[in-house]
């Protein structure tokens, strides 16, 4: 009977043996590490497809298979995913020669023309430049809907869908490339990673000289001694910044008049120079010297720094003064409201298409009058328009100067186990909240914030761990972010919550920004028993976005276009906020 059985067994072992898979075409083929700070994860190899997680730099995955430019990879054990293979480094691909550290950067060319530059991801942010078509550039952070570049001009955002990715270049490093700089604040902190949350594993003080080995984003590779790490770009002069700055006595022959409310100046002919001053609107001074878009000026009496030349009206001599009526704005885009008053609020008397052009009244703040074609008169913003003639552009006012060195915990609902609620058509609460925190953590980092993220993964976070992100950073605001649910299906619409009197304000500031931007319909602000602001002695608020349980709003909720502007929605709330408290 037991021989019987023995054979038995090895007859079955046999059979299923030779159903068993032999190759490995599907397979695990090594292994990538994410390259990028944050990259979507999607269920299929294109954007059009589903986001399934997001992941974040130096987490390790196994690969599945390739296709084309994308990469599927090993998320669990019943689970895959798919990401662009420009924004994640393959670790068993080394090339003879090459340093297996090297990381490579992806280049994008200009779809369009006259391509809008702005100095953070978003539309309010001021424009710092223009691509043209086929201009080509370097891509160096994403996030949903915006690409950073690199170029001739420094640094900057682009909407991603005006980039053609092309190829990824790997610079080597050689010995060539390394430069002496010095330390210029009191004390600065070296950290592990290029990033404020990394880990600080020594200190310098003012005067220390270091060698830059590389640089990321707004972060220095630096070398001292036996310490190596990251250290922010803006607290280190290199010898070649210090040596622009030396003044010079010839002139350029040409003079410029500052068209922005209030410019920069930068220690050097970059966006990652460091801000020695500021210029007002109207100011005129000689061009000592230019390069690429940047100009030299003496902004003070023997003071001499770099402005962007893309707010200088520039003239060889004295402009002569011009009336406005000689001025006209051009309309950037379809369906711009003309409105009776100059404010965002006032009724809309008509509508105008990109291309469209009216003659100048007037100025009110930050809005033009202009002379509509039936001989009334309207108001269009001044930051959606172009101008051409004698009067500046004018530029939505600058919320960065508000939101520059605050420090914000942005708390993402949910996460890890804690689904929170699920849509009528299955959307997670937890990943939604997640993508609008990180669209919003983007905007507020390139303001010059200092941004916390209380999870940036899908991880399970306690709420009193959220609460003591808040005080253990001395936060100036904490902004927790939610998705509603109701048994009725009709409920819809944006809701705002505070515990304590003094984070009313807070909560209303970011309702009314964001119900403004999204055109999404309101609930109100109102007291409500959460945790995370009842426990939080910081100026603490709760937004409920939407309501998933809306089968038509959960769509519209999970849209591109939404989480663009309850982003922004949010991030001029916050400005707002700071700018009156």
């Amino acid at each position: 009977m037991s021989k019987k059985f023995f054979l038995l067994l090895f007859s079955i072992i046999l059979i299923f043996g030779t159903f068993l898979p032999q190759g490995k075409g599907i397979a695990s083929s090594g292994t990538i590490t994410i390259s990028s700070e944050m990259v979507n994860v999607r269920s299929g190899p294109g954007l059009s497809y589903p986001l399934v997680l997001t992941a974040k730099r130096g987490e390790k995955y196994s690969i599945v298979k390739e296709t084309g430019d994308w990469i599927e990879i090993k998320l669990s054990l019943d689970q895959t995913g798919w990401v662009v293979n420009w924004l994640v480094t393959k670790d068993n691909e080394t090339n003879p020669g090459q340093a297996a550290a090297s990381t490579g950067k992806n280049i994008a060319k200009a779809n369009t023309d006259q391509l809008r530059i702005r100095s953070g991801p978003g539309a309010d942010f001021p424009i710092v430049g223009f691509l043209n078509e086929g201009q080509e550039v370097s891509i160096l952070d994403q996030n949903e809907n915006w690409y950073k570049i690199t170029s001739a001009f420094g640094e900057g955002w682009v909407i991603r869908e005006f980039l053609d990715v092309l190829t990824v270049k790997s610079p080597s490093i050689s010995s060539n490339n390394l430069k002496a700089g010095t330390v210029t604040a009191d004390t600065i902190n070296v950290r592990e990673e290029p990033s404020a949350s990394s880990s600080v594993i020594g200190k310098l003080t003012n005067g220390t000289n270091v060698t830059i080995i590389s640089k990321q984003n707004s972060w220095l590779q630096i070398s001292f001694s036996s310490l190596k790490g990251w250290v922010k770009a803006e607290f280190i002069e290199t010898k070649a910044e210090t040596s622009k700055d030396s003044p010079k006595n010839s002139t350029t022959g040409n003079y410029g008049t500052v068209t922005a409310e209030s410019l920069s100046v930068r220690s050097g002919s970059s966006l990652n120079a460091a801000i020695i001053g500021s210029v007002l609107k109207g100011q005129r001074f000689a061009i000592l010297e230019e390069n690429n878009n940047w100009a030299k000026v003496e902004y003070e009496s023997g003071s001499f720094g770099w402005v962007s030349g893309w707010y200088l009206e520039k003239t060889a001599q004295a402009p002569a003064k011009r009336s406005t009526k000689e001025s006209t704005v051009t309309i950037l885009h379809n369906g711009t409201n003309i409105r009776k008053q100059a404010k965002a609020q006032s009724n809309v008397v008509a509508l105008a298409n990109e291309g469209d052009t009216f003659t100048v009244k007037s100025i009110v703040n930050d809005w033009y009058e202009i002379e509509l074609k039936n001989g009334g008169s309207g108001y269009v913003a001044g930051w959606i328009v172009s101008s051409n003639g004698s009067n500046a552009q004018i530029q939505k006012s600058g919320a960065e100067s508000y939101l520059k060195n605050k420090t914000i915990v942005i708390d993402p609902g949910h996460g890890g186990g804690d689904n929170g609620t699920t849509g009528a058509n299955g959307t997670l609460e937890k990943e939604l909240t997640l993508r609008t925190a990180k669209l919003l953590y983007s905007k507020l980092s390139a303001a010059g914030a200092n941004v916390y993220l209380t999870r940036s993964s899908d991880s399970f976070i306690t709420l009193p761990s959220r609460v003591y992100a808040a005080t253990a950073n001395d936060a100036d605001a904490f902004v927790s972010l939610h998705y509603d649910s109701s048994l009725d299906r009709s409920a819809r619409g944006m809701t705002g919550y505070y515990y304590y009197n003094y984070q009313k304000g807070l909560a209303d500031s970011l309702y009314t920004s964001t119900i403004a931007q999204t055109n999404l319909g309101g609930r109100g602000v109102r007291f409500g028993d959460f945790h995370v602001i009842r426990e939080n002695s910081q100026k603490a608020a709760l937004i409920e976005l939407g309501y998933l349980s809306n089968p038509q709003e959960e769509l519209t909720l999970n849209s591109g276009a939404f989480q663009e502007n309850a982003a922004s929605g949010l991030y001029d709330g916050l400005a707002r906020y700071f700018k009156n408290n």
